[in-house]
């Protein structure tokens, strides 16, 4: 009998909280040590992305895509955390991260 243990993504996640960009990051595992909840484990192969073995316990504190030396990391945060704003006139309904959004109303209230 093989007697190896693997440690594989948990796929009952319905989003992606963590991307990884494989051509910048280079393996330093900085997230890995930064980060609270050990959502990452280090890669077995050396330089390359670590592991995101529990993507549902993040709490999208940023610490791994700040600290990252490279810019690799970027989080992806669940529609109902992301800051988002509605025209008046129009109904238009705009949130950060869309593409282009327009800017918000400056305009001090009537």
């Amino acid at each position: 009998m093989d007697n190896k243990a693997y440690a594989l993504p948990n796929p009952l996640t319905p989003g992606q909280v963590i991307v990884i960009d494989e051509e910048l990051c280079n393996g330093c595992n900085t997230c890995v040590d930064v980060c609270r909840m050990d959502v990452m484990v280090p890669n077995p192969e050396k330089g390359k992305p670590p592991v995101v073995l529990y993507p549902d316990e993040c709490w999208f504190c940023g610490c791994c895509a700040s600290d990252c030396p490279a810019g690799a990391l970027k989080i992806e945060y669940p529609l109902n955390q992301r800051v988002g704003w509605k025209r008046k006139e129009t109904g238009e309904y705009f949130r950060i991260g869309m593409k282009n959004p327009p800017p918000p109303n400056t305009r001090p209230p009537v």
